[in-house]
């Protein structure tokens, strides 16, 4: 345990609608992992995670209290938590109304929303969501991770992580991460430097993107993406090289935050031939049709027979 004067803030909040477990495996996120020491441990004071996201990176504590609630510790300080985190977990947005909205006659979609209670559309940083989904197309989650992470080692600047001080368990090696690296620093590293990272053919699509998104030019064209319309963005994305319908609805989705994005990748194509063969009901769900989406999706991962 570090000395009194030298201990971080830690802060804490009681949530409703949030589960850093379920958000780690619902497909949005790549740099969110649990802390282990051998098979893995849940201290008393609840199960610990690493976040990570651009340039920030912070220890989140959980444990469950009652009715649905949890409560969750961040190893930052409330300005921190006020200034980043508040916002990239989306946690001003009211998910149990949109819970609530769903039609109870819909069977499926109401088994995916208890399900995946605890789901949240986090507000990512833009260049680093669309590196992700460019890895991420015909790939597994685990590999993706562990390519981004040895993206990450190779190329990103090491960040430091504060320890939670009344919880010694909860601890990473050298007490730091490294962060998503620049467009800059990928291009520096020339086409040859993304090789040995797991990307196999994707590794041009990344080389081309950081030469699209490299100085003022670059900035400027991320800053109208952040401007623009879904509609807008989606055309924007949509020419640029490796990316497609679904990749660029993601990017909409988890960095745009264009929740009526509407992503579908083959789990969400057996969904709606099975279970919507008439069509998805978008109009009823209008301006948020991309949140029930993430529920759907995260059903359909958890889920061993097949939908």
């Amino acid at each position: 345990m570090m000395p009194k004067e030298m201990e971080i803030p830690m802060y804490e909040r009681i949530l409703t609608d949030f589960d850093i477990r379920t958000i780690m495996n619902s497909g949005q996120v790549f740099r969110i992992r649990p802390l282990l020491r051998d098979s893995g441990f849940t201290t008393t004071a609840g199960e610990t995670f690493l976040a990570a996201a651009g340039s920030h990176a912070v220890l989140i504590r959980q444990k469950p209290e009652a009715e649905g609630r949890m409560r969750v510790s961040f190893s930052c300080t409330e300005e921190e938590f006020s200034d980043f985190w508040n916002s990239y977990f989306d946690l001003d947005r009211d998910y149990e109304a949109i819970r609530r909205s769903v039609d109870p006659e819909d069977a499926f979609l109401t088994s995916a929303i208890r399900c995946g209670y605890g789901i949240r559309i986090l507000r990512q940083d833009l260049w680093e969501t669309i590196i992700s989904f460019l890895v991420s197309q015909n790939n597994n989650i685990t590999r993706i991770r562990r390519s981004l992470e040895a993206l990450c080692e190779r190329y990103g600047e090491k960040i430091p992580v504060n320890a939670f001080s009344d919880d010694p368990d909860a601890f990473l090696p050298d007490g730091n991460v490294h962060a998503f690296p620049s467009p800059e620093a990928v291009l520096e590293g020339g086409p040859d430097g993304l090789d040995g990272l797991g990307l196999g053919y994707r590794d041009k699509y990344i080389y081309r993107m950081a030469q699209r998104c490299t100085g003022q030019e670059g900035q400027e064209w991320l800053d109208l993406l952040q401007k623009s319309s879904y509609e807008d963005a989606l055309a924007l994305l949509l020419k640029e090289y490796g990316i497609g319908k679904k990749v660029a609805d993601c990017i909409c989705l988890f960095a745009l935050h264009h929740v009526d994005a509407f992503p579908i990748d083959t789990h969400m194509k057996q969904i709606l031939a099975a279970f919507y063969p008439e069509g998805f009901p978008f109009s009823r769900y209008e301006g948020y049709a991309g949140i029930l989406q993430q529920y759907m999706f995260y059903y359909k991962l958890t889920q061993r027979r097949t939908l």
